[in-house]
């Protein structure tokens, strides 16, 4: 069973001004199916072949012999999780049990943009910054390369791709930069507490 390579919940120019149809056009339609193809390939006519991509990689995490299976398939669940964590006209505070949440954890929306943008400038080299529920408290963790919070009992309730591939042909090397324009202008939170909500 091969998995399929999603389709972007927006239009590849929806992000503009933000993130550019050009990004779009590498990250999700070279990086990203990348990741797909390659998963395919890794695993067709093994057991592997009828697993969701969840247990995939949560099979083969931490096995020496498993490193490309693993890298693939977590970078392609990473990027779809991505997509979804913007949206056009995103952006800013959230309200409801979110925000809620956000006060009680971290102490104020402003605080929490604070370290939003600390875990996504200081992850060195390529990753991901996240924000994850916890227990009854929200967090934020940084992942490196394909790493991902399904393997840290965890549940990811937003990303932020810090990959060079994800920001260089707008921001080149301003990565704070492109961090907070995501953060005010295109999260998804309305995404969020959907897995808030089902966690």
């Amino acid at each position: 069973m091969a998995y399929t390579f999603p389709t972007l919940p927006y239009e590849q120019d929806a992000l503009a001004p933000y993130i550019s149809a050009d990004t779009l056009s590498f990250h999700y339609g070279k990086h990203h199916k990348g990741y797909v193809d390659n998963l395919n390939k890794l695993i067709a006519g093994t057991e592997l072949d009828d697993f969701s991509l969840e247990d995939v990689i949560k099979h083969v995490v931490g096995k020496a012999d498993k490193v490309g299976i693993y890298n693939n398939a977590a970078q392609a669940w990473n990027h779809t999780f991505y997509w979804s964590s913007l949206k056009p006209g995103g952006g800013g505070k959230p309200t409801g049990t979110l925000a809620a949440m956000i006060d009680a954890s971290f102490g104020s929306y402003d605080t929490f943009k604070a370290e939003m943008l600390k875990a996504a400038a200081g992850q060195f080299g390529s990753g991901w910054a996240w924000l994850v529920k916890n227990g009854d408290k929200l967090e934020i963790v940084k992942t490196g390369n394909a790493d991902t919070p399904l393997t840290l009992g965890v549940v990811p309730l937003l990303t932020i791709d810090v990959w060079e591939h994800a920001y260089y042909l707008d921001y080149q090397n301003l990565r704070p930069k492109y961090t907070e324009t995501v953060i005010d202008s295109l999260l998804n939170w309305e995404f969020a507490e959907k897995n808030l909500a089902s966690a």
